[in-house]
C-alpha cells in the first residue's frame, strides 16, 4: 500500500525546506522529497552572504542542513527519492518515487529551477570559484575586478549593468553581433563608459591555477565565431547569463505553465490551478530567484496549503 502524509514537499531548497519548516509546525504530517539535488541549488554555491540572520555569511550547503534540520525539529521528514510521477486527478493525490508510491492530501512543489550552462568541461571546475550565474548573489565578491558576462538578452545586459558597480570593466560576449535584448537595454549598455563587448564571440574555455589550494578563475579564453581566432583574457570573475529552466517537466500537461515552463500561481498567492496543489520558489518564480524570496514564497505556501486542508476538512 502507499505510504501516506498530509504534506508532501516536491523538491528541497529553502523554498521546500520552509515549506516543510511552517507546515510541520501547523502540526501537518509533512514529508519532502529531496530529489536529485539535495538542498538545491545552494549546494553547489560556496558563499552566502545576503541570507539574513548570517552576518559573517555562510556556506551555502551549511545553509541548507541548517533548514533541514530546523523542519526536521518539527517532525519534517527528509526522503531522499525522487518523485518520478504525480497523480493529481484526484484526492488523495499520488506519488510515484524511483523507491516507492505514496498519497497525500496536498502537494508543495519546491522543484527550483537550473541555469543554463555553457557544457565546456572546465565550467564545472571554476564554478563558485570564478562562475557564477547570479550577479545579485556573487557580484559583491568581484570588486575592482575584469568582469565578464556570457549572452545577448534582457538577463545578460541587466547582469552586465549591475555588476559595473563592483568591476573595474565588465565585457559582454556574445555569439553574434545583434541582440536579444530590447533596444533601450542594449543603448544603456552602450553608453556606458565600464561596459565593452566582444561579439561574434563565444568562450572557448575557462583557465586558472590553484590558489590556497582551489581551483580559481584568473582568465578566460575567447574563440571568434566569423575567424576561428582565438584570445585569452584575464578574468576575475564570469558570469553565464543565457536562462534558467524551471525543473517542471513531471507537472507538463498537469499544472499551468507560462512559455518558458514556470509554473503559474493565482494573484500573490501560492495556489496553482490544481486544488491542493501549491507552488513556491524558482520553479514559479522568473525575476528574483533569490533564496530569501524562496523561502519567503515556501511560507506562503505553507500557509495557503493548512488553511485549504483547514477548509477541506
Amino acid at each position: 500500500m502507499a505510504e501516506h502524509f498530509k504534506v508532501i514537499v516536491v523538491g528541497s531548497g529553502p523554498a521546500g525546506f520552509t515549506a516543510a519548516l511552517y507546515a510541520s509546525r501547523a502540526n501537518l504530517q509533512t514529508v519532502v522529497f529531496e530529489g536529485q539535488q539535495p538542498g538545491g541549488q545552494l549546494t553547489i554555491t560556496t558563499e552566502v552572504e545576503n541570507y539574513p540572520g548570517f552576518e559573517h555569511g555562510i556556506q551555502g550547503p551549511e545553509m541548507m542542513e541548517i533548514l533541514r534540520k530546523q523542519a526536521q525539529r518539527f517532525g519534517a521528514i527528509s526522503k531522499y527519492e525522487t518523485i518520478t510521477e504525480i497523480d493529481m486527478s484526484s484526492r488523495p493525490f499520488k506519488l510515484t518515487s524511483d523507491r516507492g508510491e505514496y498519497s497525500t492530501d496536498a502537494v508543495i512543489v519546491a522543484t527550483g529551477a537550473k541555469a543554463k550552462l555553457l557544457e565546456i568541461p572546465s565550467e564545472a571546475t571554476y564554478w563558485g570559484r570564478g562562475i557564477s550565474a547570479c550577479a545579485t548573489c556573487d557580484g559583491f565578491f568581484y570588486r575592482g575586478q575584469k568582469i565578464f558576462v556570457v549572452g545577448g538578452g534582457d538577463t545578460a545586459l541587466e547582469e552586465a549593468m549591475y555588476l559595473t558597480n563592483f568591476g573595474e570593466s565588465v565585457t559582454i560576449i556574445h555569439r553574434r553581433e545583434e541582440f536579444r535584448a530590447s533596444k533601450i537595454m542594449v543603448e544603456r549598455a552602450q553608453k556606458n563608459p565600464k561596459i565593452n563587448f566582444l561579439l561574434n564571440s563565444v568562450v572557448d574555455e575557462f583557465l586558472g591555477e590553484k590558489q590556497n589550494g582551489f581551483d580559481s578563475l584568473t582568465a578566460v579564453r575567447v574563440k571568434n565565431t566569423k575567424t576561428g581566432e582565438l584570445s585569452v583574457h584575464p578574468a576575475g570573475g564570469v558570469f553565464v547569463a543565457i536562462g534558467h529552466t524551471p525543473n517542471t517537466d513531471l507537472f507538463k500537461g498537469k499544472l499551468d505553465m507560462d512559455e518558458n515552463g514556470y509554473l503559474i500561481t493565482e494573484g500573490k498567492s501560492s495556489y496553482t490551478n490544481i486544488p491542493g496543489v501549491f507552488a513556491c520558489g524558482d520553479v514559479q518564480d522568473h525575476i528574483y530567484r533569490q533564496a530569501i524570496t524562496a523561502a519567503g514564497s515556501g511560507c506562503m505556501a505553507a500557509i495557503d496549503t493548512e488553511r485549504w486542508l483547514m477548509a477541506q476538512d
